[in-house]
């Protein structure tokens, strides 16, 4: 089944909202669809709606595979069937994956793909109940499943390492600088266009960071941060290219293009692996969100209020950001060091 939702959902999903319907110059409303694509539409079950009403395109691929995995333990064929299920189901699942020896905050995450489709079943009358609902999650440790943070010694080797002459390491050292002192995610950093990085909010400059859900926040830009991207931009050329990509390659690949913005992948892989590696640090070691958990981190060990670093990192749940405050984890702050005799 959800082989149907990408192939349905790839179709359809993308500019929907506009494709639907478009208004010629008398006003007239011009029906884009087909009668076939129309009536796909109307009888569209309520599952693959919630699969298209997902955003993110991680989050999509994360989900796709729980609800995958749940529907293989069950032995659902067809959408219809998720509304048979019971809470008895889910907590066979659950025990089922604790066996595996999963880590509890991948548990977490599968119950909580499952629980968003049910809310939406029942937001839209399908179920009449969430059986997810009251079905304990495992506890997550405080460390588990963390993301390593640099260190600020390791942090200041990273950011010096891009060259200062050539248009690669200015790019290099300004994309750095975003991720290392504002924490924003790959995804955030690739859908930055040129005007959103210098925008004034009570004469301060600030970033605009589209987030996830679509949801926008401002983040204040470091100076050095400012200086870097404005070096980068006189360098590159495209400073007076206001709604096009900051941060775009440095040469087009084989069919590809000098004025799209740079890929996630290639933020990691060309970018943020390839210095960690220059300072002798393995990419194995460090996920794709090294250099926000760096930050998180960083800004929680020198007492950033909790409350503010949620709204800086862009979470919905404070506890999301509680796994990045190591405070009480500070060897220096051990009772071993107060102990007096």
């Amino acid at each position: 089944m959800l082989s149907t939702y990408n192939e349905r959902m790839n179709k359809s999903n993308s500019s929907m909202a506009t494709d639907l319907v478009l208004a010629d110059f008398s006003g007239t409303r011009v029906s884009l669809l087909t009668d076939v694509q129309f009536q796909g539409l109307v009888n569209m079950p309520p599952e693959l709606e919630w699969f298209a009403s997902i955003e993110s395109v991680n989050t999509r691929r994360a989900y796709k595979n729980d609800i995958a995995g749940f529907m293989s333990f069950v032995g659902i064929a067809a959408p219809e069937e998720f509304r048979v299920i019971t809470r008895a189901h889910v907590l066979a699942w659950r025990k089922s994956l604790e066996a595996q020896f999963l880590s509890g905050a991948t548990v977490r995450r599968k119950l909580a793909a499952l629980a968003s489709l049910y809310e939406f079943l029942c937001d839209h009358n399908a179920v009449t109940h969430n059986p997810v609902k009251g079905v304990k999650r495992p506890r997550v440790d405080t460390y588990e499943g963390k993301t390593p943070a640099l260190g600020d010694h390791q942090a200041r080797d990273l950011l010096a390492k891009p060259s200062t002459t050539t248009l690669k390491g200015l790019r290099d050292r300004a994309i750095l600088s975003v991720l290392l002192f504002h924490a924003l995610r790959r995804e955030e950093l690739t859908k930055l266009r040129v005007k959103d990085f210098n925008l004034q909010r009570g004469g301060v400059p600030h970033l605009l960071v589209r987030g996830k859900g679509g949801k926008t926040r401002y983040v204040p830009t470091h100076p050095a941060t400012l200086g870097l991207i404005t070096d980068y931009l006189v360098k590159a050329g495209h400073g007076e290219d206001l709604e096009g990509a900051l941060f775009r390659p440095v040469k087009s690949n084989r069919g590809g293009s000098l004025e799209a913005a740079l890929t996630a992948n290639g933020v990691y892989s060309s970018v943020v692996c390839k210095y960690l590696g220059d300072i002798g640090i393995h990419q194995e070691l460090f996920g794709p969100h090294a250099l926000r958990a760096t930050a998180a981190t960083n800004a929680l060990l020198h007492n950033a209020d909790i409350a503010k670093v949620q709204e800086w990192l862009g979470h919905a749940n404070i506890q999301t950001t509680r796994i990045y405050d190591r405070r009480a984890m500070r060897p220096e702050d051990s009772p071993t060091f107060v102990v007096r005799y």
